[in-house]
């Protein structure tokens, strides 16, 4: 019995690693995103760093992409950047690769 309580844990374990990873990526990939929307919008230094960390929080209103995208849209929309809901898809796709590199590097 003790041989499957030992695979039940490590199985556990290696779950806990993967949802820890899955959100560390998600997490990075949205600052990365914020960054480059504060580009596009012309932000300083200062506000990027903050308009970036209110993406991250922006993540937590619902399950999945769309809050983030909802998010970044309309602020890009709002500061009379020349965007469409394509290129923020895109955008999201390209930080979440680089995100991924990003950790994998780091480890």
């Amino acid at each position: 019995m003790t041989m499957f309580d030992d695979r039940e844990r490590a199985h556990e374990a290696q779950f806990a690693r993967e949802e820890e990873m899955a959100f560390r990526i998600t997490a990075r990939r949205n600052r990365l995103l914020g960054q480059w929307a504060a580009v596009q919008m012309g932000l300083t230094p200062e506000e990027t760093d903050s308009y970036a960390k209110a993406v991250v929080q922006a993540d937590f209103e619902e399950a999945g992409d769309e809050d983030v995208v909802r998010k970044l849209f309309g602020d890009l929309t709002a500061a009379g950047v020349d965007t469409d809901d394509g290129t923020v898809r895109r955008a999201l796709a390209e930080k979440a690769i680089e995100a991924r590199r990003q950790l994998l590097q780091s480890e």
